[in-house]
């Protein structure tokens, strides 16, 4: 048998609390649980299903090259920024203000 102190210095020992994880983020490339997630399809439909990754909707991109060509064209200018109107009304302003100088009480 070995003494005690020996064994302590042979053997590292790494103390981990709750304020040791409180500091940092857990450093995983792959999370242990999987976590409820909703998948949407570029058609609308929608799947729930277990993700990796704490997420709550992921939506998957639609191939704009299955479309027939009057709907991609409407794609791709639902894309486009929208023009603003400007309204340019032009009143004819025949107000005299000398008209109503009598109902003024003094």
């Amino acid at each position: 048998m070995f003494p005690k102190n020996i064994l302590k210095t042979l053997v590292p020992v790494r103390l981990l609390s709750c304020h040791s994880a409180s500091i940092t983020r857990p450093h995983r490339l792959t999370y242990k649980r999987t976590y409820p997630t909703v998948l949407v399809n570029p058609d609308g439909s929608t799947i729930n299903i277990s993700y990796h990754e704490p997420r709550q909707i992921i939506k998957l991109p639609l191939n704009i090259w299955t479309l027939s060509e009057a709907q991609r064209k409407a794609r791709l200018e639902a894309r486009k920024p929208k023009k603003k109107v400007k309204i340019v009304d032009d009143i004819e302003d025949t107000y005299d203000a000398n008209k109503y100088l009598k109902y003024l009480k003094k």
